[in-house]
């Protein structure tokens, strides 16, 4: 019989459990990252038949049940059977090439995944996923050999003006039953950019631009081409300007005095408050290429705002573009669509009244603000919005209601145009300079 002194206690064994552990280490540990890769790929039904496995084995060993112990057994028949769908490596070189990133609204952006298999073993079938804004395509992959190369061709619909996210192009392996799934992304997103439709102004379409070209202002200037008066020198005025003869006849040091002229600056002041348009109804707003009747005022809107606003920058002018609390890139006419093809209605309380405001304080140097709002702003309001802009600018009220008869009125000094369809600016643009 042994001793006290000879019996094993807890103390004892903890080195000896450390020396086991740090010994079995090394093989365990390529095990256990393997379990852990295997239970990251889990779907939610294989979590459910692992929790059904788990919780039948113990109701079968605990209360004797067979069947649970069969259901049990099963389970992890699944589990183990679908394995061998998730192991290996994929090494796929995979491109997703868009053949345009900028169309617009009604037409189809087509592009391509290309998949190779630059490996020297054979690829197993496999599923290829491409998100498309908030939908997802989906491509067969077959078996590739060593070298091979497999191609989809995709086209995208594009019904409504947006910036969709394309990609990223991600690879999908799994088994029959979908108890796991493995998702590899290979591609960076791409951005495609649904401009609105917009129209071409030509002719006296776009003379509300070209007939300010230099007009003169109220303000006063000692360096600029109007000249407006004489006046005595005072100390520090250029002696270039000095008129002589005047000068001679009176006795006294007269100068030119000269009027400012304003260039042609274009504002465009956009609404997007939801208020200031008629409700859409969504059976006809669904579908961009149905004719006007299926765009609804905002839609509408922002396609007047990018044709003004690329008249502007084609002949050359300056151009800004504002909505509330924001302005648009206008610096070329790509920059301005990819703008456009963003902006939605809503996310401002601000009326077509306090936009006017801030286009006043924001672009006090316009010489042709353009306000552009749907139809449910009332005369009223188009008199306050206009009396917020500075004065001497000459105020053109774009008032968009789809279907309605090109027509035009004026509002004190401001003209107001009614717009029913794109179709209608150019000939309404012309009855603007009448």
């Amino acid at each position: 019989m042994s001793g006290a002194g000879d019996q094993i206690t807890p103390s004892r064994l903890a080195p000896l459990r450390a020396l086991w552990l740090g010994a079995a280490w090394p093989v365990l540990q390529p095990l256990w990252l393997r379990l852990k890769r295997m239970l990251a790929v889990l779907t939610a039904f294989g979590w459910t038949v692992l929790g059904a496995s788990a919780l039948g084995w113990i109701l079968g060993v605990r209360y004797g049940w067979k069947e649970f112990t069969a259901l049990a057994i099963v389970g992890v028949l699944l589990l183990v059977l679908a394995v061998p769908f998730m192991l290996g490596r994929s090494a796929y070189k995979i491109a997703l090439d868009l053949a345009n990133t900028h169309v617009v609204v009604g037409e189809r952006a087509v592009g391509s995944v290309s998949v190779t298999n630059p490996s020297t073993r054979t690829m197993l079938p496999a599923r290829v996923e491409l998100p498309v804004g908030a939908g997802l395509a989906s491509f067969a992959l077959p078996r590739l050999v060593p070298g091979a190369e497999h191609e989809d061709l995709f086209t995208i619909p594009t019904q409504r003006r947006t910036v969709l996210s394309v990609g990223p192009v991600r690879s999908v392996r799994g088994d029959a039953l979908g108890l796991f799934r493995r998702v590899i992304g290979w591609t960076p997103a791409e951005d495609l950019f649904v401009h609105p439709r917009t129209v071409h102004l030509d002719g006296s379409s776009s003379g509300f631009l070209r007939d300010l070209e230099g007009l003169p202002t109220s303000d006063l200037s000692n360096d600029d081409v109007s000249f407006h008066a004489l006046r005595e020198y005072v100390p520090g005025d250029d002696l270039r300007n000095v008129h002589w003869r005047s000068s001679a006849r009176t006795g006294t040091i007269m100068v030119r005095q000269f009027e400012e002229t304003r260039r042609s600056h274009l504002a465009i002041a956009l609404s997007r408050n939801p208020l200031d348009y008629k409700p859409t109804d969504a059976t006809t707003a669904t579908d961009a290429t149905a004719g006007p009747a299926a765009i609804d005022e905002f839609e509408l809107a922002v396609s007047i705002c990018g044709s003004l606003g690329l008249q502007a920058l084609t002949e050359e002018k300056q151009l800004t573009v504002l909505a509330q609390e924001q302005i648009l890139p206008s610096q070329t006419g790509k920059r301005l669509l990819d703008g456009l093809s963003a902006i939605e209605a809503g996310g401002s309380r601000a009326d077509i009244v306090q936009l006017a405001r801030q286009t006043g304080v924001r672009v006090p140097n316009a010489s042709v603000v353009v306000l552009v709002f749907g139809s449910t702003v009332e005369p009223t309001r188009i008199r306050s919005a206009a009396s917020h802009l500075p004065s001497g600018v000459r105020v053109i009220a774009v008032r968009c209601e789809t279907g309605a008869p090109l027509s035009r009125r004026a509002i004190a000094e401001t003209t107001v145009l009614t717009v029913g369809a794109l179709d209608d600016l150019p000939f309404g643009m012309r009855r603007v300079n009448e």
